[in-house]
C-alpha cells in the first residue's frame, strides 16, 4: 500500500470518526486495530498494539497530569477558589467594567493554581455571570471575559494539557510549562485593557455601580490571608522546576502537597470534599490516559506504514521556508480547532508536525507555545468551542448562543494578534524558560 493510501486511511479515518461524534479514545483505538492488522502483520500486530499501549501509559512523564488536576479539584471542592475571587474583588475599586475586570484578574490568579480549564470557566460562569447580569451588564459583554480567561488557564502553569502536549511531542515539559507564562500574562493584560476601553466608550455595556465600602484591613486582609498563600503554590511549582531542584513530576507533587496543606490549614478539607476531589481526579485522569493509550500506538502505526515519512518529504520537497511551513501548520491547527477538541488536534497533527519541526531546526519550545495558543483559540472558536459549550451549560436562559458567539469575537482577535507576535518574535515564548532553566 502506498504512503498516500496509508495516510488517507489512518489520518482520514480517524478524522471522519471524530466528526461522526465517536469519543476520541475509541476513534483512535478503532483505527489502531485496523492499522495494526494491515501494517504490523495481522494477529501479531494486534499483540504488539496491546504491549505498546501498556508501555505508553506507564511513562513517568505523565505523572504530573493527575497531580495538577488534583490541585484544582481540591481548590474547587474546599471552597478556597471563592476566596481568590473575594480577595481580588475587595482590591479592585471603581474602574470601568469593574466586575469583568475582577473576573479576568481572579481567573488569572486561579490559572496559576489550577490545571483545569473547563472547571475555571464553569466556576467563574456560575459565580460572576449572575452578578454581572443583575448589575445590568449586557450578556455578550459579561460572558466574554469568563470564557477568554478560562482559555488562558491552558497557558499558565500548572496545566494538564501542556504536560500532555510535552509528553506526546517529546518537548521539554518544564520549559513548555514556563514558556506559556509570559504569553498568558500578556493576554490577561490585553483583556483588561479591552474591557476598560470598551466600558469607557460604551458605558451601557457595563453600567457603573457604587463601590462597596470595606475597611482597609478587610480589603488587604483577604489578599494576604488567602490570595498570597494560594499563589505561593504557583511559586512552589515553577520555582522548583526552574531552580533545578525538582522534575515536573516532583514539582507537581510539591504543588499537590502544598494545596492539601493549605486546605488543612484553613480547615476547609473535609472528608467529603477530599473524596469528591479524588473522584474528579480519577475520572479526568482516566480519560486522558485512555486517550494517550490510543495516541501513542497511532503515531507508531503511522510511522511504520510510511505515511509520516511520505508526508514530511512531500511538505519539505515544496521548497518552502521554515517560517512559511510554520505559518501553514498554525493555520491548519486553527482550522482544526473549529471542528475538533484540543486532544484530537494533538493526536492528528503531532505525528506529522514534530518530524518537520525537528528537520527544519525550529525551536521546539517556540513551536510548543504556538501550538498551545492555537489550542487556546480552539476553545473559543464557534460553533463547537469547548468553553462556549461550558458557558452555555452554566448561563441563565436569557443568555443565548448568539450572545456567546458574539462575546468571544474580540478575545479571539486578541489571541490571533498574540499568535502573530509570537511568530514574529519567538523570544516572547523562549526568553523565560531559557532564562530560568537554560
Amino acid at each position: 500500500m502506498s504512503w498516500e493510501m496509508a495516510a488517507l486511511l489512518l489520518l482520514g479515518g480517524s478524522t471522519v470518526l471524530l466528526f461522526l461524534g465517536m469519543p476520541v479514545a475509541l476513534s483512535f483505538v478503532a483505527i489502531n486495530i485496523v492499522g495494526a492488522w494491515l501494517f504490523l502483520g495481522g494477529e501479531a500486530g494486534l499483540g504488539q498494539v496491546v504491549r505498546n499501549s501498556v508501555v505508553s501509559v506507564m511513562s513517568f512523564s505523565l505523572t504530573p497530569i493527575p497531580l495538577f488536576i488534583l490541585m484544582g479539584e481540591i481548590l474547587f471542592h474546599t471552597g478556597l477558589a471563592l476566596k481568590v475571587i473575594e480577595g481580588v474583588e475587595r482590591l479592585i475599586k471603581q474602574v470601568p467594567g469593574r466586575l469583568a475586570v475582577i473576573t479576568v484578574v481572579a481567573g488569572t490568579v486561579f490559572s496559576a493554581i489550577s490545571g483545569s480549564t473547563i472547571a475555571t470557566t464553569a466556576m467563574l460562569g456560575s459565580l460572576m455571570l449572575p452578578v454581572m447580569l443583575a448589575r445590568g451588564y449586557q450578556p455578550a459583554f459579561a460572558t466574554g471575559p469568563i470564557m477568554a480567561i478560562g482559555a488562558v488557564d491552558m497557558l499558565i502553569p500548572p496545566s494538564a494539557l501542556t504536560v500532555l502536549l510535552g509528553s506526546l511531542s517529546g518537548i521539554s515539559i518544564s520549559k513548555l510549562l514556563i514558556g506559556g507564562v509570559v504569553p498568558g500574562l500578556m493576554l490577561s493584560v490585553a483583556f483588561v485593557a479591552y474591557i476598560v476601553a470598551a466600558a469607557l466608550r460604551r458605558p451601557e455595556l457595563a453600567p457603573p455601580a457604587p463601590a462597596e465600602s470595606h475597611g482597609r484591613f478587610e480589603g488587604w486582609g483577604l489578599l494576604l490571608f488567602y490570595v498570597v498563600p494560594l499563589v505561593s503554590i504557583f511559586v512552589v511549582v515553577v520555582g522548583a522546576m526552574s531552580g533545578g531542584f525538582a522534575t515536573p513530576t516532583e514539582s507537581a507533587a510539591l504543588g499537590a502537597l502544598a494545596t492539601l496543606a493549605l486546605a488543612l490549614t484553613y480547615r476547609a478539607l473535609s472528608l467529603q470534599a477530599l473524596m469528591q476531589a479524588l473522584k474528579g481526579t480519577v475520572a479526568i485522569t482516566g480519560m486522558i490516559l485512555f486517550i494517550i493509550l490510543g495516541a501513542t500506538t497511532f503515531s507508531q502505526i503511522l510511522s511504520f506504514s510510511g505515511a509520516t515519512d511520505g508526508l514530511v518529504s512531500a511538505i519539505l520537497g515544496r521548497g518552502l521556508s521554515p517560517f512559511a511551513v510554520l505559518v501553514g501548520m498554525m493555520l491548519l491547527l486553527i482550522f482544526l480547532g473549529i471542528f475538533v477538541d484540543q486532544v484530537s488536534m494533538m493526536l492528528i497533527t503531532l505525528p506529522v508536525f514534530m518530524p518537520i519541526v525537528l528537520k527544519l531546526g525550529i525551536d521546539p519550545i517556540w513551536f510548543g507555545v504556538l501550538f498551545l495558543i492555537c489550542m487556546q483559540l480552539g476553545l473559543l472558536l464557534p460553533p463547537h468551542g469547548l468553553l462556549l459549550m461550558t458557558m452555555r451549560g452554566v448561563a441563565p436562559p436569557e443568555v443565548t448562543m448568539a450572545h456567546i458567539f458574539q462575546a468571544v469575537v474580540p478575545y479571539v482577535i486578541m489571541s490571533l494578534v498574540l499568535l502573530a507576535l509570537l511568530l514574529l518574535f519567538p523570544m516572547i515564548a523562549t526568553w523565560l524558560p531559557n532564562r530560568l532553566i537554560g
